[in-house]
């Protein structure tokens, strides 16, 4: 009986968006630009990698020539003839380039409202906001208070915080609420409480999500961001492919911060996992304990928070092709009517402006021993990923998308 998985490779777009020009994103192509400065030595790190960036595996199954579909271009060290799979694009359709509109579309709901955001200004959040977050937490304050990348902030701010107790309250142009917080000095169960009435006072202001960025460390060099990150979401409008596998009674294994993105909702087992090779040992043991018709879905988050939101074109480049190495041992695991799905779920270039996602394109590469090879072309929702899966797993078809099987 047939099992599906999807290894979401968070942030890794391929640019060409329509709509790009909305946000600012016009010529952002995480991906290719990589490739670019691999290939021109840019991207070089000693110890680390150098040359041309090489994803052969990857490339086998598509992606070079969804790389070309997307963008019209293929990037120096890819392949326009795969040898293996259904390799097409994806177009969002959703408002935003926020995580939780990607996964929700890729699971078959795009999001019907526009997110709420918070201004780029000092202070960022609304005072009532802040003082009922006081009062109800129990604070001496916050700190921060205004847009910033998370690692740079606790550099900043960390050996204030814990002198004074005041946790560290942030932004970005996602729609986000960012509270970081010492795990020894502040307490981590103390930093999810406020968290929690955190994500109640920003829920009627439409924000996404809020998320607890748990650290260690007693200087800004030391300082370090945990695993025990939490992401509090607003929960999607409609039933997900998640929910609707969960439904028929077939197990659903949500791997990484999947199950906070979905808000547990049709979750069955959750598995955690930090950094490319735990996850991708999470997945291969999910492989494993899953029955007929299971769904895995893991997401991959290091390419866009260590890498893509740092600007850090080495280590993204070293990280593509420590997945993509890894990527046959779950070719190896997957039986005979298995499905795999590669895509992402928005974008992230590390050369671009900024330290914030890119509205991008993402490449949808799929592959099943019982699957020919062939393109699917662009497809005009991400929500066609969600019920191409739907199909295989024999699932009633659902409100958005369309499949490509």
């Amino acid at each position: 009986m047939p099992r599906a998985i999807i290894c979401l490779l968070d942030s890794v777009g391929i640019g060409g968006a329509p709509d790009a020009d909305a946000y600012g994103d016009v010529g952002s192509d995480t991906l290719g630009h990589i490739a670019e400065w691999a290939a021109a030595g840019k991207a070089d790190r000693p110890g680390l990698r150098a040359g041309p960036l090489r994803l052969p595996n990857m490339d086998a199954m598509g992606l070079g020539a969804a790389m070309q579909l997307s963008t019209g271009r293929l990037p120096p060290g890819f392949s326009d003839r795969p040898r293996g799979g259904r390799f097409g694009v994806g177009r969002e359709i959703s408002k935003g380039k926020d995580t939780p509109s990607g996964h929700w579309e890729i699971a078959g709901v795009p999001v019907p409202f526009e997110w709420g955001y918070f201004p780029q200004a000092v202070p960022a959040f609304p005072p009532e906001l802040t003082e009922e977050l006081i009062r109800r937490a129990d604070l001496p304050g916050i700190l921060g208070n205004k847009h910033a990348s998370g690692t740079e902030i606790i550099a900043e701010l960390g050996e204030e915080h814990i002198r004074t107790g005041k946790p560290i309250c942030y932004t970005s142009v996602d729609s986000v609420f960012q509270i970081a917080a010492h795990e020894t000095h502040f307490g981590l169960d103390r930093l999810y409480e406020l968290c929690r009435i955190a994500f109640e006072l920003t829920e009627p202001l439409k924000i996404g999500r809020v998320i607890a960025r748990p650290f260690i460390g007693d200087s800004p060099d030391s300082f370090k961001r945990t695993g025990n990150r939490r992401d509090f979401a607003i929960a999607p409008p409609e039933p997900t492919l998640l929910d609707r596998n969960a439904a028929a009674g077939h197990p659903v294994f949500a791997i990484g911060k999947i199950s906070d993105i979905y808000a547990g909702s049709g979750v069955t087992h959750k598995l955690k996992g930090t950094g490319i090779p735990q996850l991708f040992d999470r997945t291969l043991e999910a492989m494993e304990m899953a029955a007929d018709r299971a769904f895995i879905m893991t997401n991959f988050v290091d390419f866009d928070s260590e890498y893509g939101h740092r600007r850090d074109v080495p280590g993204y480049a070293a990280a593509l092709e420590l997945f993509d190495a890894r990527l046959p041992e779950i070719i190896a695991a997957m039986r005979h009517d298995d499905l795999l799905v590669l895509t992402a779920d928005h974008g992230n270039d590390p050369t671009w402006k900024g330290t914030d996602h890119t509205r991008e394109q993402v490449p949808i590469l799929v592959f099943s021993p019982a699957l020919g090879p062939g393109e699917i072309g662009i497809r005009s929702t991400f929500a066609d990923i969600g019920e191409s899966i739907a199909a295989w797993l024999g699932l009633a078809p659902g409100r958005h998308g369309k499949s490509f099987l």
